[in-house]
């Protein structure tokens, strides 16, 4: 079992920077996939970034490349989504998840993962 809880999120003016932070519970972070999706109100749940376990392999939505970069320290048990030159169709809640992986991979569908965070508001200012 994994819990995960999300921080860092806030108001923002357009062209800003936010750092998100996900913390992970457990001792096996290691063997775990993770990603950032984001829902704005009134849609749907939406792939933003994802890595690897070990942090090699990282991939991200065509919306948000060359804006947010994915990271992980797995010594601190912690994923991060760096988020620069914000506007404000990034604002959403946005959520960390995670996945047991077993082949180095990232994936891209919330129902691949099967760990959430509570999620944490990011309200882009124009």
């Amino acid at each position: 079992q994994v819990q995960l809880v999300e921080s860092g999120g806030g108001l923002v003016q357009a062209g800003g920077s936010l750092r998100l932070s996900c913390a992970a519970s457990g001792r096996t972070f290691n063997r775990y996939a993770m990603g950032w999706f984001r829902q704005a109100p009134g849609k749907e749940r939406e792939f933003v970034a994802g890595i690897s376990r070990s942090g090699g392999s990282t991939s991200y939505a065509d919306s948000v490349k060359g804006r947010f970069t994915i990271s992980r320290d797995n010594a601190k048990n912690t994923v991060y989504l760096q988020i620069n030159s914000l506007k404000p169709e990034d604002t959403a809640v946005y959520y960390c998840a995670g996945v047991r992986d077993y082949s180095g991979s990232y994936y891209y569908r919330p129902n691949e993962y099967d760990y959430w965070g509570q999620g944490t508001q990011v309200t882009v200012s124009s």
